[in-house]
Order: C-alpha cells, then sequence, then structure tokens
C-alpha cells in the first residue's frame, strides 16, 4: 500500500468521515497508481508516494498529531 504525502511536511492525503478522527489516510495498492494519481492532479511538484510501513506510519502519526494507533487507511477509489 501507498500513501500520498505532501513533499514539504508528510502530512498525507485523507478523507472525510463521519464520526471517525482523525480522517482516514487514503492508500493507494501500488505506488504506480499512487504516482498516477499525483500526475492526473498535477500534483508531482507537491506530493509524493510513500510506501505503508512502520516507519512511515510513525511519520505520517507525528504529521497528523495523534498516535499511530488511531490511524485508519481507506482504500482509494473507496
Amino acid at each position: 500500500m501507498y500513501a500520498i504525502v505532501y513533499k514539504a511536511d508528510g502530512f498525507p492525503i485523507c478523507v472525510q468521515v463521519a464520526g471517525v478522527e482523525p480522517d482516514p489516510v487514503v492508500v493507494w495498492t501500488t505506488e504506480g497508481a499512487a504516482k498516477s494519481f499525483i500526475d492526473s492532479k498535477g500534483g508531482a511538484e507537491e506530493f509524493q508516494p510513500v510506501a505503508v510501513d512502520d516507519g512511515s506510519l510513525d511519520a505520517i502519526a507525528k504529521a497528523m498529531g495523534c498516535p499511530v494507533d488511531q490511524i485508519t487507511l481507506e482504500p482509494y477509489p473507496s
């Protein structure tokens, strides 16, 4: 799985779900799919795909300001 994060601060693309906090992190099944999404939105300068693993989840949690065990993942498209 791959999340897409801002290059500047590592904050991920999230989706709003009523009653769920923090907002779920959107993930793609492959790096290619994540890159294609970035490119389709003209966001290559601002965003990058990141493989979801223990290290990246820790970094995402820090960027979001929440404990890692509170992060939920939402596949794209959902």
